[in-house]
C-alpha cells in the first residue's frame, strides 16, 4: 500500500515591499493547502527581492532574528497549525550584528518549530555576491521528521554538490527540498549558453533524486529583477519542479508566471527502490572515499 502525500511549491515574483511579499506568500500557501498540499515550500528568500546582486551594507537591514518568539516564525507557525501542513520557509537570518545566514526553517503540521538549516555552499559570482552577506552554515546537513514525510533541505548553491544530497539521504530523507534563486544573467549567457545552464540545473537535481532514491523538489522564483545601483539584472527562470526517485519530472512550473505547484507523491517508492537498488547505500565503498575530504587531489 502506498504512503501518499502532496507537495506544494510556491513560485512567485517579488516586489521591494517585504510585507507585500509575505502576504502574497501566505495567500499562496493557503491556496496550496486548499488544493491538498500537505508539505509546502517557498522559494529562496521569499520576503524580498534577490538583494545579493549588489554589495550594499544597508541591505543587512533586511535580515531578522529567527527564534521561537520572532514575528515571522510566529505567523508561519500559526499558519501551519491552522492548515495542518508542514511549511518549509527560506529567510535571511541575523544571528548577531555582523553575522548573517541564508536559512530555512521547518514547521510541522501542528505548528511546532522543528529547527533550521543554514546554507553551507555560498557563491560569489557577478550578480550573486552572497559571500558578502552570508556566513556558511554551521548546523551540518539535517533531516526533519515531519508528520507527512522525512524531509531534507538544501538551499540553492548547495544543489550543485552531490555530497550534500547524499548526506541528507543517508539520514533518511524521503524528499529533498531546495529553495533557490537562479536565472539568466548577462554573465552566464556570455560564457555558457543560457539554455544549456538551465538544462544543467534541472539535470543535476534529477541526478540527486536517482542517486539517492528519493523525491526532489526545487523551488525557484520568477521575474526580472533589476538593481537600483549598478546595472545588474537577473531574469529568474522559474520552472520549479518535482522529480521522483527515477529522476522523472512529475510536474514543472512555467518560466515566467507565479504558480502554485501541487503534486501527489507515493513515498513507498522510496523504500521500494532503496531496498531494490544497490547503489544508494549498500554498494558504497566508503573506505575508498577519503580524498573527498580534500579540496583537490594534486
Amino acid at each position: 500500500m502506498g504512503k501518499n502525500t502532496n507537495i506544494g511549491l510556491i513560485q512567485m515574483s517579488c516586489s521591494d515591499n517585504l510585507e507585500e511579499n509575505f502576504d502574497k506568500t501566505v495567500g499562496f500557501i493557503e491556496q496550496a493547502a486548499r488544493s491538498g498540499a500537505e508539505i509546502v515550500c517557498t522559494q529562496e528568500l521569499f520576503k524580498s527581492r534577490y538583494f545579493c546582486q549588489v554589495v550594499d551594507n544597508s541591505l543587512f537591514a533586511l535580515a531578522e532574528q529567527i527564534n521561537e518568539q520572532s514575528a515571522t516564525l510566529q505567523r508561519l507557525r500559526t499558519l501551519a497549525a491552522d492548515l495542518k501542513i508542514v511549511i518549509i520557509a527560506s529567510l535571511f537570518e541575523k544571528r548577531a550584528t555582523g553575522l548573517y545566514h541564508n536559512t530555512v526553517v521547518v514547521l510541522d503540521a501542528d505548528g511546532s518549530y522543528l529547527g533550521k538549516y543554514r546554507k553551507n555552499h555560498i557563491p560569489d559570482d557577478p550578480g550573486y555576491y552572497e559571500k558578502y552577506y552570508f556566513t556558511p552554515g554551521d548546523l551540518g546537513y539535517q533531516v526533519f521528521r515531519t508528520r507527512y514525510a522525512d524531509v531534507g533541505v538544501l538551499i540553492c548553491w548547495d544543489q550543485w554538490f552531490p555530497e550534500a544530497a547524499r548526506l541528507v539521504a543517508m539520514q533518511g530523507a524521503e524528499i529533498i527540498f531546495i529553495p533557490t534563486a537562479i536565472g539568466f544573467t548577462p554573465t552566464v549567457t556570455s560564457n555558457v549558453e543560457g539554455s544549456d545552464y538551465n538544462e544543467a540545473w534541472i539535470t543535476v537535481q534529477q541526478g540527486h533524486a536517482v542517486a539517492n532514491a528519493c523525491y526532489l523538489a526545487a523551488v525557484n522564483r520568477v521575474g526580472i529583477e533589476e538593481t537600483a545601483i549598478g546595472d545588474s539584472a537577473i531574469n529568474f527562470w522559474g520552472q520549479s519542479f518535482i522529480a521522483n526517485p527515477y529522476g522523472q519530472v512529475l510536474k514543472k512550473a512555467s518560466m515566467d508566471m507565479d504558480e502554485i505547484l501541487v503534486c501527489p507523491i507515493d513515498l513507498s517508492l522510496v523504500e521500494k527502490l532503496r531496498d531494490g537498488l544497490p547503489f544508494p547505500f549498500r554498494d558504497r565503498r566508503v573506505n575508498t572515499y577519503g580524498d573527498l575530504t580534500r579540496l583537490y587531489s594534486d
